[in-house]
């Protein structure tokens, strides 16, 4: 219990002989001025000197042993004047005590107040130096090039400068350039962390320069923007520049940097800095790499186009082939059959107008030009289609049959691509039966309105049908079951259709053969957009 009292009433801040010998004299004081004021027939207010007590005392003492000792204190006044005095009324004695007593309680108040703003200014000084210790730390553990330099004389130089009139320091640097040889030799060093020498080149070879003007790179900007930031009154700078390392190695880093609003503070500037080197160039070569890439883009859209039209153009081609070929035959005769003649060259005129139309409408989609929709009659789309076809039907002994809608149905659309969705779809039907029994080759051509916005026009087959195996890859460009096809037919097809809002949809019917439905938006999709 002993201790644990005294550790409350004393505060050890000095040795232990220090503080008996201050305890004695304090102790001898005390006596004394209790023995005067007690017992002697001094008139006087001696009891003032138990301030000294307290004031020898206050070191040694916690806030609670300086208070206890000004209640003793006070005490030992009291009974030395009633011991003195008695009861009696003795006015000048009472004033005596009265001041003695107020020195006692303001000498122990001003004490504590003392006590207190040490106690605060220890705390703070503590905590200034634990801040002080972080920050030691990690500006020289951290992975960013960091510096500690005085901008103060540069900032004078430059404050100088706008005394005597200069207004814009870009300009003054036009007719002035040696002003960034003279600011740089202004700026001194004074710390740099770890990664700040490995950015100059500084690794085990001794501490960099105190001026930074053997680093900076020739005809760089950054530096002349950081001397203007300086010169307006800026608070914070960051700039992209070059730094020249020890071995010549120029380096592109991002600088950043915070100016104190106290002018006197720029003796102490921390200064960042990051090594974006390798970032540069890997986005230089991720750029060059996007240029490649989109050459070879360029390229194969050039390719998947050369094989759309090559695909869109053989069928129209072929068919004039066979018509002109068609048409020597009948100018052979004798004598010539004139009327069979003018059949096959209609067909050739109305096949190279067909033809003309795919590369205009491949010219249109390539330059994005507008192509202005109009009404389509689709029942007559179907026998336009079928008597462009007719001579493949005729060819491989295919039947052409229409199931018409219950009404008239008319779309707006752009005619020569629903046509050659349709010639295509109509071309592969075709294909797929030159190994189904001839009574069995048959095309069913059938239309009917989905519902307000869409009309479906179905082409089915009667042929095997389409594997699973090609079912999951059949719009896939290029893709074929056909030996000498190009792949590209069914592709060009659904983005045709897709374009235009519509759909293209592929399946087998079950009664045998594939069935293609082509899901066709009765208004156009562009213009509804």
């Amino acid at each position: 219990m002993g201790p644990s009292i005294v550790s409350k009433l004393v505060n050890r801040r000095g040795t232990l002989s220090h503080e008996i010998t201050l305890s004695l004299i304090a102790l001898v004081l005390g006596a004394a001025v209790l023995y005067v004021d007690a017992f002697t027939e001094i008139e006087s207010a001696i009891a003032v000197l138990y301030v000294i007590v307290l004031l020898l005392s206050a070191e040694m003492l916690t806030r609670m042993g300086t208070t206890l000792l000004a209640v003793v204190c006070a005490a030992l006044t009291l009974f030395a004047y009633f011991y003195s005095h008695g009861l009696g009324e003795d006015i000048p004695a009472q004033l005596r005590l009265a001041v003695s007593l107020a020195a006692i309680t303001i000498t122990c108040a001003l004490i504590l107040r003392n006590e207190a703003a040490r106690a605060g200014l220890i705390e703070a000084n503590l905590h200034l130096r634990d801040s002080e210790t972080r920050y030691r730390y990690i500006f020289e553990h951290s992975r960013i090039a960091l510096w500690e330099r005085d901008y103060s004389a540069v900032r004078a130089f430059l404050m100088s400068l706008k005394a005597e009139g200069v207004a814009d320091l870009k300009e003054y640097y036009r007719t002035n350039p040696g002003i960034i040889a003279t600011c740089t030799g202004l700026i001194r060093t004074i710390a740099s962390n770890d990664a700040a020498l490995e950015l100059l080149g500084h690794v085990g070879d001794g501490p960099p320069a105190l001026t930074m003007r053997r680093y900076i790179a020739p005809d760089d900007d950054t530096f002349l923007d950081l001397m203007n930031a300086i010169f307006c009154g800026e608070r914070h700078f960051e700039g992209k520049g070059n730094l020249v390392a020890e071995n010549g190695e120029t380096r592109l880093v991002i600088m950043s940097m915070s100016f104190p609003e106290d002018p006197t503070a720029f003796n102490r500037v921390v200064v960042g800095m990051v090594d974006i080197t390798q970032r540069e160039m890997m986005q230089k070569a991720i750029r060059e790499a996007q240029d490649e890439l989109a050459l070879a883009s360029r390229a194969a859209t050039v390719g998947t186009l050369s094989a759309s039209l090559a695909h869109e153009l053989n069928q129209p081609l072929g068919a004039i082939v066979v018509n002109a070929q068609t048409l020597l035959r009948w100018l052979n005769r004798e004598p010539p059959d004139l009327a069979a003649v003018r059949r096959s060259a209609e067909r050739i005129i109305r096949d190279s107008q067909r033809a003309s139309e795919i590369i205009h409408n491949t010219r249109s989609m390539l330059t994005q030009t507008d192509r202005t929709p109009e009404q389509v009659d689709l029942e007559t789309l179907i026998e336009e289609t079928g008597a462009l076809m007719e001579h493949d039907f005729q060819r491989d002994m295919v039947d052409f049959d229409v199931i018409p809608a219950e009404e008239p149905l008319t779309v707006k659309a752009i005619r020569i691509e629903l046509q050659q969705v349709l010639i295509n779809l109509v071309t592969n039907a075709v294909q797929a039966m030159r190994e189904t029994a001839i009574d069995r080759r048959k095309i069913l051509i059938s239309l009917a309105r989905k519902d307000d916005i869409f009309v479906t026009l179905s082409v089915r087959d009667f042929g095997p049908g389409i594997s699973e195996e090609s079912m999951a890859k059949l719009f896939t460009p290029f893709f074929t079951t056909k030996p000498s096809g190009m792949g590209m037919g069914l592709s060009i097809c659904r983005s045709t259709l897709e374009a235009r809002g519509g759909q293209l949809i592929a399946g087998n019917h079950p009664e045998g053969g594939a069935i293609f439905e082509m899901i066709i938006p009765i208004e156009d999709d562009h213009e509804r957009h």
